[in-house]
Formats: C-alpha cells, sequence, structure tokens
C-alpha cells in the first residue's frame, strides 16, 4: 500500500472521530424530555396534552387545575395540589397509568417528572 494510501486513511479515521465526538457533544447539552404526553382532563371536563415535558422541574397544570390525569411518557411522574411541586398529598403515577380524583378531592395543580 502507497504511503499516501495510509496517510488519507489515517486522516479520515481522525476526521471522522472529530466528527463523531462534535456530534456526542452537542445532542448532550439538548434538555432530556418524557418522551409521550401528560393529558389531563381540567374541572370543566376540557382535555389537554402536554406534549413531551422536560425532566427537569415543575411543571404547572391548567389554573383550575385537574381531576383526572393520564401519564403516557416513558417515565414516572408525582402529582401536588401545588402549583409549584410542594407540599404533602402527592400521587405517584407510573408510566402508562393514570389517576382520577375523587368527587370532593382538590385538583392537581402540578407535577414533576421521576427520572
Amino acid at each position: 500500500m502507497p504511503v499516501i494510501d495510509r496517510r488519507r486513511r489515517r486522516l479520515g479515521i481522525a476526521a471522522q472521530a472529530v466528527l463523531l465526538t462534535l456530534t456526542v457533544a452537542g445532542c448532550s447539552g439538548l434538555g432530556r424530555t418524557a418522551v409521550g404526553p401528560v393529558i389531563y382532563t381540567t374541572e370543566r371536563d376540557a382535555v389537554i396534552e402536554v406534549n413531551s415535558p422536560s425532566v427537569k422541574g415543575c411543571h404547572r397544570l391548567a389554573p383550575a387545575g385537574a381531576k383526572a390525569v393520564a401519564n403516557e411518557t416513558l417515565v414516572d411522574i408525582v402529582l401536588y395540589r401545588t402549583p409549584d411541586c410542594t407540599g404533602k398529598g402527592t400521587t405517584y403515577v407510573a408510566t402508562t397509568f393514570s389517576d382520577v380524583n375523587a368527587p370532593n378531592a382538590r385538583p392537581w395543580r402540578s407535577f414533576s417528572t421521576i427520572h
């Protein structure tokens, strides 16, 4: 094999390694999401769908809250009765499960993911 072919091959391998490294580094900065929707029903029977929410932070529901929540994402969620994901009385909803409030219960106001 001539010397020029070896140099081209090495240069090609080095260029591919650099491109792969840049691709992986670029993607790692993207925000991770809970793939799939969280679907909830408000007190006025409006159905709202939140598609692929971020796995970070607290997610507020409609101002009036939710009386039923379906977790169709690939991660589990925790429902809160407060708009800032704090306080007692939380409910754990595993992936592909749902929760329906009792008629006299306070509505859910926010949720966070478990990842």
